[in-house]
């Protein structure tokens, strides 16, 4: 069991985060015609506005609470927080935010996956990216009830070290986690496993921020003579 905890969390994040870089710069240099969201509001707007905003807004609010809460240094907030307090903030924030993707994205999959015009323009990448997004925040969800156990922090110490080390460099990281409940790791490996799908799918239009646009000049419109 040792060795395998090594291999998924100690070898498959650096594949992992190898795939989403190079492949990413190898899709944008040669593919960019295939860089966009391949959006299916055209076909169907019924419930997609309701389902879109759900889920968009929880995933931005999960993505940087990650972010920001595993990769933040424990030295640079504990003069205004305890890990415990920022652990109780973490199931809060993120127990409202898993709530509002998870049910976003069960309705985007229920209508991409039902709806005749949506799942005749639907790509196996495009159904199988949904799936694995749902299923992945559902395990988040399902996070909440081990973390109950333990309020104190100290299990979010082992996560935020781990993921520090990754970015780090440093060897024998894996033991950070090894201890930890199983839904914890099935969490980190599929979202290990989103990383390295992330070039291949249509999850690459995350990185197009329209920063252009802000700064962009009027158009010209002129009636026809």
């Amino acid at each position: 069991m040792a060795y395998l905890n090594t291999l998924l969390f100690g070898v498959y994040p650096y594949i992992a985060l190898a795939i989403l870089v190079l492949g990413t710069w190898a899709r944008y240099d040669h593919g960019q015609f295939t860089w966009k969201a391949h959006s299916s509001q055209m076909l169907r707007k019924k419930n997609m506005v309701m389902a879109s905003v759900l889920f968009h807004v929880g995933v931005l609010v999960i993505f940087f609470g990650h972010l920001v809460g595993l990769l933040t240094p424990h030295w640079a907030y504990e003069w205004l927080i305890t890990p415990g307090q920022k652990q109780v903030m973490a199931i809060v924030v993120g127990g409202i935010a898993g709530a509002m993707a998870l049910i976003g994205g069960i309705m985007l999959a229920w209508r991409r996956l039902t709806d005749p015009r949506v799942k005749a323009s639907s790509t196996v990448a495009d159904n199988l990216v949904i799936l694995i997004l749902v299923a992945q925040l559902g395990l988040g969800m399902a996070t909440i009830l081990p973390t109950l156990g333990h309020l104190d922090g100290s299990t979010m110490l082992k996560f935020s070290a781990w993921a520090q080390g990754i970015f780090t460099l440093q060897g024998g990281v894996a033991d950070y986690i090894a201890d930890v409940h199983w839904i914890y790791k099935t969490h980190i490996f599929l979202g290990l496993t989103i990383f390295a799908l992330f070039p291949f799918t249509r999850l690459v239009h995350m990185l197009s921020v329209p920063v252009e646009y802000f700064g962009r000049k009027y158009q010209v419109v002129r009636k026809r003579a």
